[in-house]
């Protein structure tokens, strides 16, 4: 059972390398600066990453297991994971229809502004440009993506938090392939002359794949419940 959960998260991440390229493949470039793909940056990124995923497949796995089954922590997750699903929805059609990021998501706030000068960000920031790349990828599993979540649930299936963390480091490493290969594409549109219009198409693909990819998550998760109960 474990070992087809960790083949399952596998198959996800090398299957979702596009939308890992459009979603996070600008993030990845901009903190790795322009290193190349197997630079100490971007492997200790990759490495936190990796190691977040990890931490949240086990971590869980082990509260899906002290529930008492998945069965028991279904409903308790479902209205969760449904609001996040619906929140992702409406992000994408965003990005899809406007060609950039929300206002209220890119523009600094004052909050942002005074928490840039706090102490703990001017340690971070005096960090090793390495350290501060590994800080960064252990702090993705935070990221909102429909197709993380996805696997956070495949790994909740886990009998143990061990097989929980390996399904989901199988996931973190299938899909820093697609990362990879998206950074040379990104630092070319960067150097691109018209960069303006090439972002505005990556952000419009990006919501696309967001917004296709949380509308299937949430339709069979949910509506095919719905028309079970209905029938």
């Amino acid at each position: 059972m474990d070992g087809a959960l960790v083949a399952t998260a596998l198959l996800m991440g090398l299957a979702g390398g596009p939308h890992c390229a459009a979603m996070c493949g600008a993030a990845c470039t901009a903190i790795a600066g322009r290193a190349g793909a197997l630079s100490t940056s971007m492997l200790a990124l990759h490495a936190g990453r990796v190691a977040s995923y990890a931490l949240a497949g086990g971590l869980l796995a082990g509260g899906v297991a002290g529930l008492g089954g998945f069965d028991t922590a279904v409903p308790l997750l479902r209205p969760l994971w449904g609001m996040v699903h619906v929140g992702a929805i409406a992000l994408g059609a965003f990005l899809l229809a406007a060609g950039r990021a929300p206002r209220w998501l890119s523009l600094p706030s004052p909050r942002v502004a005074a928490l840039a000068g706090a102490r703990p960000i001017r340690i971070v920031r005096s960090l090793p440009a390495p350290a501060r790349a590994g800080l960064a990828g252990a702090c993705w599993a935070a990221v909102p993506c429909g197709l993380l979540q996805s696997a956070l649930l495949v790994a909740a299936l886990g009998s143990r938090p061990a097989a929980g963390a390996a399904a989901m480091a199988a996931f973190g490493v299938a899909s820093t392939l697609g990362l990879w290969l998206s950074q040379g594409a990104w630092l070319s549109l960067r150097g691109a002359g018209d960069g303006r219009r090439h972002a505005a198409m990556a952000v419009r693909a990006a919501g696309a794949l967001l917004l296709g990819s949380s509308a299937f998550a949430l339709w069979n998760g949910l509506g095919k419940a719905l028309c079970g109960i209905s029938s």
